[in-house]
């Protein structure tokens, strides 16, 4: 399996070499040249298995120049007990058609965690296959959960340096504490003044910038990235679709071979899309649903074909949502158009000058014949958490609410009942004081973030991530705040 640029003008690649470079020297984003197929006796042949060999199944069709063994010691290593507990993602039943897959049961309680705790060990094998000696420098652009899950992963990885922007202003208390404490003799943090596409557009200039590679590749350094432009973020996401569908399955809700739903709250695009690659490789999906919060860009997009970034950014209580540019969805524009390099180039071109494009009728009917969109505002999330934990004593956070009420919405407006499968992306206790006030009576909202997460532990006896009880007592270690225009700055003062 090899690897071409969404936008065509550079070499075909090894997955080793897009994994490594994260990002193609044309700007554009690594891409499979074909996709895999996976047969329905492939993945009924799933279910008696447990998540780590689910994932060598479904990795082993993209990660070609690795083994098998190789795989299977990365994804031992990666989704260890000690990290996920007996099971990674969970798929639990909270009504009669629909569940929700737990994707937070990693170090750091988000589901960036599924990926990036196994990216370092992809990435440090990749680097001995493509025979890199220089230090790779994982460039990290975060609404909040990436930045802690990929310095958790890369702390002290040989061979590695890690630095990250975040708003400072756009994440929720925990998220930022779970960042600031962060230890590592390899990891950075800075928090930015502006909003995560700020910071995202930072990074991919930083990527660009021929000369500052040049200048600090004299001194033994390389850009990578860990967000989910690099094709190593993005292929583990498509595991879980697999196991959420054998689970599905296995608990009797449909049988194999089944049409199934999911619902998947994004803003960058990543987490749905690697449910687009299971589809394309075989797993009976039938629609994927786009859940976005009031920054409802890509609802707009899949309902219109037009996106526009030339609108007013909104700060919620979704913030891992607010996104107005999605970085993944060049990818997909690459398959609705047949492999069009040449017009997905065009289409980034004009987003970059114009902040607008518009794709043609035809790719517009193939992306409407996949994808749902859908967006919630801010009190319909807060409706959805009360009233889902009274109905059924499930407690979501704030991205799993936006998903849940879209497909509420979807439904109502379909009234298709397939079995769906809402994507959990974090948990509630990473946004505390939200989740309290979706509860009703939340004294302490908005006061100390470690009283919040007691508060809500009283009330609903769900227990509270130990990690994240153990922040209180952390040191914090990183305290600089740069303008969006000098994070190229930043970076060379940290490195040089």
């Amino acid at each position: 399996m090899l690897y071409v640029s969404t936008r065509g003008k550079t070499d075909i690649v090894s997955s080793a070499h897009a994994i490594t470079r994260g990002l193609a020297d044309d700007g554009g984003l690594f891409v499979p040249q074909s996709i895999p197929a996976m047969r329905m006796t492939d993945i009924k042949a799933m279910s008696g298995k447990p998540y780590t060999e689910r994932a060598v199944d479904v990795l082993l069709q993209y990660l070609t120049d690795f083994s098998e063994d190789e795989l299977r010691q990365c994804v031992n290593a990666a989704y260890a007990p000690e990290k996920f507990g007996a099971d990674p993602a969970p798929l639990v039943q909270v009504n009669e058609n629909t569940g929700v897959l737990e994707l937070w049961h990693g170090p750091t309680s988000a589901f960036k965690d599924m990926a990036l705790q196994l990216l370092p060990h992809l990435l440090t094998r990749s680097m001995r296959k493509t025979g890199e000696t220089n230090k790779v420098v994982i460039l990290v652009a975060t609404s909040g959960d990436t930045g802690k899950a990929a310095l958790e992963g890369f702390a002290d990885v040989e061979g590695t340096q890690i630095i990250v922007f975040y708003p400072k202003d756009g994440v929720s208390d925990m998220q930022k504490r779970q960042m600031i404490t962060q230890a590592g003799k390899n990891v950075k943090v800075f928090g930015i003044e502006g909003n995560f596409d700020d910071a995202q557009r930072g990074v991919k200039e930083i990527f660009g910038n021929t000369a500052l590679a040049a200048a600090l590749g004299t001194k033994g350094y390389s850009f990578s990235s860990a967000n989910s432009i690099n094709w190593g973020r993005l292929v583990p996401q498509i595991v879980y679709y697999f196991s959420a569908y054998v689970d599905a399955v296995k608990s009797g809700k449909i049988e194999a071979g089944d049409g199934i739903n999911f619902v998947v709250p994004t803003g960058n695009f990543g987490n749905i899309l690697a449910g687009y690659y299971a589809k394309l490789m075989g797993l009976p999906i039938e629609r994927l649903l786009c859940a976005s919060n009031s920054n409802n860009v890509l609802t707009d997009f899949i309902n219109t074909g037009t996106y526009d970034k030339r609108r007013e950014f909104y700060k919620t209580i979704s913030p891992s949502m607010d996104i107005l540019v999605s970085s993944n969805l060049e990818r997909l524009l690459y398959n609705v158009t047949d492999c069009d390099s040449a017009r997905v180039a065009e289409y980034m071109k004009q987003l970059n000058t114009e902040g607008v494009y518009k794709v043609d009728s035809d790719d517009l009917k193939r992306i409407q014949s996949e994808f749902f969109g859908a967006w919630v505002d801010e009190l319909e999330t807060k409706e959805a958490i009360g009233r889902i934990y009274s109905d059924y004593h499930y407690l979501m956070d704030t991205h799993t609410a936006v998903a849940w009420r879209a497909l509420e919405k979807y439904r109502f407006l379909t009234s298709d009942e397939t079995y769906t499968v809402v994507l959990s992306t974090a948990s509630p206790y990473k946004f505390a004081d939200s989740v309290l006030d979706a509860l009703g009576d939340g004294q302490l909202a908005g006061s100390d973030a470690f009283a919040e997460l007691h508060e809500l532990n009283e009330k609903t006896g769900v227990e509270i991530p130990p990690r994240m009880l153990a922040l209180q007592e952390l040191p914090v270690l990183h305290k600089e705040i740069v303008a969006a225009d000098k994070m190229e700055l930043a970076v060379m003062t940290n490195l040089l």
